[in-house]
């Protein structure tokens, strides 16, 4: 974005607030698979964070994901300027720098991943879900394609933020099935949008004002497809913040681990030591020190 368009956007200086996101991740290949197609990213300095699930066979998804959590990165850091801690905008939060960053970062992944697939004959249709938070300020922005979810936890309560792009919610929110049915469904694999899959996508975003003691969850379906909401929300609740991903990706292998299992759980912290009194656990600090990358496998 030009110096005119952030100008023209109302950008104004704003007084930081003390508040730090914590976030901790975590991959695993699951019981069934031979190999990680999931890719997530942590970038704790910038308080971005993604989780991608790719398709296409061994190689397809494991190059797709790679491919889009590599560019989203790229791209929020060349553009780390609009999320500035100071950097404020006036109009609409839904249609802010912020938002459309959001957007953006996972539409030029799209384009990333597609024209990889295009140069490789053996990557052709290959592509990839993709879920994207960002903090700043006072909200949380996240872009979003597939299945891949984002959870608000709080105050002991669970939310799904974001809305499945796959055929069974489609067949769900028609009523053409149930909720038990979509669970057993032959075709809970089957998403209607994806990262990559053709040259540009449509982009969900989702703005959520977030508080401090907010914990935010980022999944493959791997854990969700396993996992109950009603579980996630009993586990990151009742156990140290840092054990609690890997206490989910057990709860899912036990399931049977169907899928690669991917999670990235970050909580808001005001600053104080009075934050902490419900929080069992400090984070551990390889996570607040650079971007943290993992391509799958």
């Amino acid at each position: 974005m030009s110096d005119t368009e952030q100008k023209e956007s109302g950008k104004k200086e704003a007084p930081e607030k003390p508040w730090r996101i914590y976030a901790w991740g975590i991959s695993d290949v699951g019981m069934k698979r031979e190999h990680n197609e999931d890719s997530y990213l942590l970038l704790p300095e910038l308080n971005a964070f993604v989780v991608a699930d790719g398709m296409g066979g061994h190689a397809g998804g494991e190059m797709a994901s790679g491919v889009s959590v590599r560019t989203i990165e790229r791209f929020i850091q060349e553009n780390r300027d609009l999320i500035a801690p100071n950097a404020n905008y006036e109009g609409p939060v839904d249609q802010s720098p912020v938002a459309r960053l959001a957007s953006d970062a996972v539409r030029e992944a799209c384009r990333a991943v597609y024209r990889k697939s295009q140069e490789i004959r053996e990557l052709e249709n290959m592509g990839t879900t993709t879920v994207l938070s960002v903090y700043h300020q006072e909200y949380l922005f996240l872009g979003h394609v597939g299945d891949s979810r984002a959870y608000l936890i709080r105050d002991g309560h669970i939310a799904q933020l974001t809305d499945d792009h796959s055929l069974v919610n489609e067949q769900l929110k028609a009523g053409l099935i149930t909720e038990q049915q979509a669970q057993t469904s032959r075709f809970k694999n089957i998403i209607t949008r994806s990262v990559g899959f053709e040259e540009d996508v449509d982009v969900d975003v989702i703005v959520v004002e977030i508080r401090p003691g907010d914990a935010v969850l980022l999944c493959s379906d791997g854990l969700s497809g396993l996992v109950t909401d009603k579980e996630i929300n009993e586990i990151v609740n009742e156990n140290f913040l840092s054990k609690a991903p890997e206490l989910l990706v057990n709860l899912a292998n036990e399931r049977g681990g169907d899928d690669n299992i991917t999670i990235v759980l970050s909580y808001i912290s005001d600053g104080t030591e009075e934050a902490w009194d419900h929080t069992p656990d400090t984070p551990p600090p390889s996570t607040l020190g650079g971007a943290s990358f993992n391509a799958g496998g």
